[in-house]
């Protein structure tokens, strides 16, 4: 049987949103490489099912020791099933590197779909879901979170973080900071779970509700930065500023039209005027042919 890695969601709370077919992969697995082997056990005592093959940790403090040795056992031939505490391996939890490992000796990886605390979050949140983007956790040290956050000031999509509890007041704090104390947010706790809770509230009221002290698993939602209404003379020189920089004019004017909705055209004959250089000709457009 050819081998192969799968990376299986678990349950971010609730036992009984565990998928079919992960009891099924825990039973038949060659290996199960678990980042906490007594979590493993609590969840199979809750599904009602034994592990058939061997189980090892795998967890951030041993996965680069452990990963060429189960990139090996997948290599000859065994299947091994990676789980996490909770929801999919490598979001924000070891398998990243054991995937790129399997990739690059072009073994198979695949998963077993699952609970995810990024999109269930998302969904209750009641901030826009169209567009979104994950930036799991923020750094501890006051100084890069604020310079993280800064460069998400102008972020237009949804945001979706991971944060510890005992941290979360001062995150959201400094949310406010970077972002506006009146972007609205939503603190997501305990998904699933007995206590679940959503608070939604500006960023700033948020920062203050927490102050007194939050328990459990934490996702916070915070909705994307308002789009403004930019002139073309006030994009001109972020233009101008990445040609300084060394990008090419027709890049720099690509670059600068997606943030600000301008005309790439537009931006491109007021820096070729603003440089200096001869605009260039209007060419008509030809009719299409019947």
């Amino acid at each position: 049987m050819t081998g192969a890695l799968v990376l299986a969601a678990t349950p971010i709370g609730d036992p009984r949103d565990a998928a079919p077919r992960l009891g099924a992969e825990l039973t038949t697995a060659d290996v199960v490489a678990a980042e906490d082997t007594r979590r493993l056990r609590r969840l199979t005592d809750d599904l009602g099912i034994t592990v058939g093959g061997a189980i090892v940790s795998y967890h951030e403090h041993n996965e680069a020791r452990r990963t060429p040795e189960l990139v090996e056992r997948i290599a000859g031939g065994e299947r091994v099933v990676l789980v996490t505490d909770a929801g999919m391996p490598s979001v924000s939890d070891p398998g990243y590197r054991l995937v790129v490992a399997c990739a690059e000796r072009g073994l198979a990886v695949t998963c077993v779909p699952g609970p995810s605390a990024v999109l269930m979050a998302l969904a209750v949140s009641g901030l826009p879901v169209d567009r979104f983007c994950f930036e799991g956790f923020c750094s501890r040290k006051a100084g890069e979170r604020a310079r993280q956050l800064a460069a998400l000031a102008g972020e237009r999509r949804t945001m979706v973080f991971f944060e510890a509890p005992h941290r979360l007041s001062e995150t959201l704090a400094a949310m406010a900071d970077a972002f506006g104390a009146d972007r609205r947010g939503a603190v997501c706790r305990e998904l699933t779970k007995t206590y679940e809770e959503v608070r939604r509230g500006g960023l700033g009221e948020l920062a203050q509700w927490a102050a007194d002290g939050v328990r459990g698993e934490i996702t916070v939602v915070v909705d994307g930065a308002p789009q403004v209404q930019v002139t073309l003379e006030d994009a001109l020189p972020q233009v101008l500023g990445l040609v300084a920089d060394g990008v090419r004019l027709k890049d720099a004017c690509a670059s600068v039209a997606e943030q600000t909705g301008l005309s790439k055209k537009a931006l491109y004959d007021a820096a070729v005027v603003a440089r200096g250089q001869k605009a260039p000709p209007v060419v008509p457009e030809m009719p299409e042919p019947r």
